[in-house]
């Protein structure tokens, strides 16, 4: 068993991070000052580097490698910040991958090389006023009028809502009741009938803009069909990778935050020694390195043991939900050593916390994940309805 990357890893990794961090910084700061998204003159460079196909397969114009290159990317720009991230992230590891395993060949030969490319962003449009973690509650429609499609209902909470160009858009089918009912369709931005709410403010995710989506008798192409009725367990399977990418945004965050803590802390001095000569900051420090190791771990774990499949339930949720603890923990550990300095805004540790503690709530809360983790362990689902 090898923990190590191999050489074209390393060199992937390498490339990465020169990028993210010469180019990226100042990028950074400014989307979170304005809460604007990643502009697309720069998700066009992003494109042109290869960084939004690393996993794509080449026949759309990806690189066609595997999920733990991709992942191996996506902390690097993490690491940054999560807004620079967001777009890579959706690529690699969100929507985008969808369309790749459900949709059918004329829809992901006509949207996958726009993203790679960076001209086009994908989205997904899943919760609603009164289904979130209850997914099944959705009550969006959709019904097939010849060669239409129909849909009506609310979103919320849609990550890129009015910036994104594409929305994986989930849908109750013909009224069927529970899972059985619900699929999955591509729906255009400038749709007739599609319409957005005011952004909405969050704690944190500035430049990820986030709102309502309104569809009022929306009419797309019968081909815009990713899955129908039936395969609400299909579309969940795709989760498997999210939960990994989703970690991994926490893991940068995380781990920007140890860097900066143990470059800080050799830095300052207290008493007339440098202040990481106490042993309270020493055990700080040893405890941010030991959770970023391990959440890098069991990352890594899921993407390797996935192959060119998707990463199993068990192995995902464990990565997720430890990361979305473990970057909470960090991050407040990072503020913490750093004191004044890491609750200014003048500096990025305080975002970091701010951003880390949303990727617990965002893509499956951490209870879920335990719930998904406790029913793999005995080999059944639990109904909680009952």
């Amino acid at each position: 068993m090898h923990f190590g990357l191999s050489d074209e890893q390393a060199e992937l990794q390498a490339a990465a991070r020169k990028f993210a961090r010469e180019q990226l910084p100042d990028l950074a700061r400014q989307l979170e000052r304005d809460d604007e998204p990643v502009p697309h003159e720069m998700l066009r460079q992003y494109g042109d580097l290869g960084f939004l196909g690393i996993n794509l397969p080449a026949q759309y114009g990806g690189m066609g490698l595997g999920h733990l290159e991709a992942l191996l990317v996506l902390e690097e720009f993490a690491q940054v910040s999560a807004a620079v991230a967001f777009p890579v992230f959706e690529a690699l590891t969100g929507p985008v991958r969808t369309i790749e395993q459900f949709g059918t060949e004329e829809l992901k030969a006509r949207i996958i090389p726009e993203v790679v490319r960076g001209e086009k962003i994908v989205a997904v449009a899943m919760s609603e006023p009164d289904a979130g973690t209850a997914l099944t509650d959705l009550a969006t429609t959709a019904r097939i009028e010849g060669d239409k499609i129909v849909i009506n209902g609310t979103k919320r909470w849609s990550s890129g809502a009015g910036h994104s160009d594409y929305y994986i858009t989930y849908c109750r089918f013909d009224g069927i009741a529970g899972a059985k009912g619900i699929g999955a369709v591509l729906v255009e931005k400038d749709a007739a009938g599609v319409s957005f709410g005011a952004r909405e403010e969050m704690m944190g995710f500035r430049g990820i803009p986030s709102a309502d989506i309104f569809l009022d008798d929306v009419r797309v192409p019968a081909g815009n069909l990713i899955i129908g009725a039936g395969g609400f367990g299909k579309l969940m399977s795709a989760f498997g990778l999210e939960r990994c990418g989703n970690a991994t945004m926490g893991l940068g965050l995380a781990a920007a935050a140890l860097e900066d803590a143990l470059a800080y802390t050799q830095e300052r001095t207290a008493f007339g020694k440098p202040i990481i000569d106490f042993q309270a900051v020493q055990m700080k420090l040893a405890e941010m390195a030991m959770q970023v190791d391990a959440a890098r771990l069991l990352i890594w774990r899921a993407a390797v043991n996935a192959g060119d499949g998707l990463p199993s339930v068990y192995e995902s949720s464990a990565a997720k939900c430890f990361s979305n603890e473990m970057v909470r923990e960090v991050t407040q550990l990072g503020v913490q050593v750093m004191g004044g300095y890491g609750y200014s805004k003048q500096y990025p540790m305080e975002q970091r916390l701010r951003d880390g503690f949303a990727w617990g709530i965002a893509g499956g809360t951490t209870d879920v994940q335990k719930t998904n983790i406790a029913a793999a362990l005995v080999g059944r689902r639990f109904d909680q309805r009952r």
